[in-house]
């Protein structure tokens, strides 16, 4: 394919029109008739596809378009497929089993989604990954959750929002190291800023789950006897078992990439399969690491909660990133978001409006690339000049990136951390969202501080400035 130097640049009205039309579809075919987000993405697409194609606009500059979308998305697609592995050969390895059976003998069921929120969220600070800490101690918890009674979504939403929570506080984090580098603001004087807006949306997500947590429905002890029994007899329950989960939280504090990270937790999980599982051949392995841990017979119970991971299971959410990225190349490429985000400059003329405007141009890059990278670097470049020019330290600027991209991404159906959130928890996106009060109250935190304690230290800032000069 031949590279094209051409610019392609949607008007304002035509790019508020593809916005527009984009939505209706998706919101009338993905909700009124609850298809699969992959057919109308798909039908978006084609419609974007070929309504370039009139504008004139080149094959070229269409692939050119689709490739560049599709490209930041092969690395989470590859994470994709080795947390499938990952998760299966820990099924098999009794690690799944005994973090289960370990929560069930120390967690309280009123205190079950608070607790869950609160692991989560410092096993994301330790790990500096959302993702690693989802299809961990998520998968854990889920079937912990499910065992007391918890709906998936409630459960789920506790997950997300702890995992997130480190995800933001973290120093190893890998978005809050590009909002840093975007914004060129000191890391860790950015995770001092972030605590202002954290502390209060953490606290108030605790408070919701542990008013949720005791108000639902839960299971009764002998039940959760019974499940204890029936692992302890199916499983090598035993502090041996959670070796791999050792060997994978090593790796990330030692800044080891995701990928190898993953590689080496599923293969130290294997080993122990080998070794507890005799004859486990060959042909088993490939068999387990493909179409995931089956578990058949006995107790409907165990085998829910001990059955899934596989590279199978991920395809079809790889299939919904490759095409919700498509759609996004397009976007980009004919010039769709940054005239959209260009569009909102002019109406800056404050801090709070330039905080408001940097959110919605990130929370508008999610819904409509899906891929959070790029919702921190689009609004990052766009509006970095304008805090220089408004005298608003940039500090605000990589908060507010970091609430509106890394955290507004998990709840985007068809976003990578959306899509990664359904398919790792088993659970509907359009219904897991409405328990993830973290990700909404960051966001939130950050605006209400935006036109509040930010506005005035500017205008005080202002005022000191305007008496010096008059003083000279």
């Amino acid at each position: 394919m031949k590279n094209s130097s051409t610019k392609i640049r949607f008007s304002l009205w035509e790019s508020l029109m593809v916005m527009v039309v984009m939505f209706a579809i998706l919101g009338t075919m993905i909700i009124k008739y609850q298809l699969s987000p992959q057919v109308p993405i798909l039908f978006v697409f084609t419609i974007l596809l070929f309504y370039g194609r009139i504008k004139k606009i080149s094959w070229d500059d269409i692939f050119d378009g689709v490739s560049d979308g599709v490209a930041p998305g092969i690395i989470p697609i590859l994470i994709f497929l080795m947390i499938g592995i990952l998760v299966a050969s820990w099924l098999k390895s009794s690690t799944i089993a005994t973090m289960m059976y370990i929560g069930f003998n120390s967690l309280s069921a009123k205190l079950f989604l608070p607790t869950v929120f609160i692991i989560c969220g410092l096993i994301g600070i330790t790990v500096g990954s959302a993702f690693t800490t989802i299809s961990t101690m998520g998968i854990a918890f889920m079937g912990i959750g499910h065992v007391l009674g918890f709906p998936a979504p409630v459960t789920a939403g506790a997950i997300i929002s702890g995992a997130f929570l480190g995800n933001n506080m973290s120093p190893l984090s890998d978005t809050s190291n590009l909002t840093t580098g975007i914004a060129k603001v000191n890391l860790y004087t950015h995770l001092k800023n972030m605590t202002f807006t954290v502390v209060p949306a953490a606290t108030l997500s605790l408070i919701a789950f542990a008013i949720i947590g005791n108000t639902s429905k839960t299971s009764d002890l002998k039940s959760i006897q019974n499940i204890m029994s029936q692992l302890s007899a199916s499983y090598n329950i035993s502090w041996v078992s959670l070796l791999p989960i050792a060997i994978l939280l090593l790796l990330a504090w030692r800044k080891v990439p995701a990928i190898p990270t993953l590689l080496l937790g599923a293969i130290s999980a294997l080993v122990l399969v080998f070794f507890e599982d005799r004859p486990f051949t060959i042909q088993q392995m490939g068999s387990l690491l493909m179409n995931g841990n089956k578990v058949s017979g006995g107790s409907a119970v165990i085998s829910r909660l001990m059955s899934g991971g596989g590279i199978l299971n991920m395809l079809s959410s790889v299939s919904l990133i490759i095409i919700a990225l498509a759609l996004g190349g397009l976007l980009i490429k004919f010039g769709v978001v940054n005239t959209l985000i260009a569009s909102m400059k002019d109406l800056i003329g404050t801090p709070g409006r330039l905080i408001l405007a940097t959110l919605i141009g990130s929370i508008g890059v999610n819904f409509l690339v899906g891929e959070q990278y790029l919702s921190i670097i689009l609004p990052g470049e766009t509006f970095k000049d304008s805090y220089d020019r408004l005298g608003v330290d940039r500090k605000y600027l990589s908060r507010t990136l970091a609430t509106g991209g890394a955290d507004v991404n998990s709840l985007v159906p068809w976003g990578v951390s959306g899509v990664f959130c359904a398919a790792t928890l088993g659970v509907n996106p359009f219904e897991y969202v409405g328990y993830a009060f973290y990700p909404y109250l960051n966001p939130l935190m950050t605006l209400i501080l935006g036109f509040t304690f930010v506005t005035w230290r500017y205008r005080k800032a202002s005022r000191q400035n305007t008496t010096k000069t008059l003083e000279q």
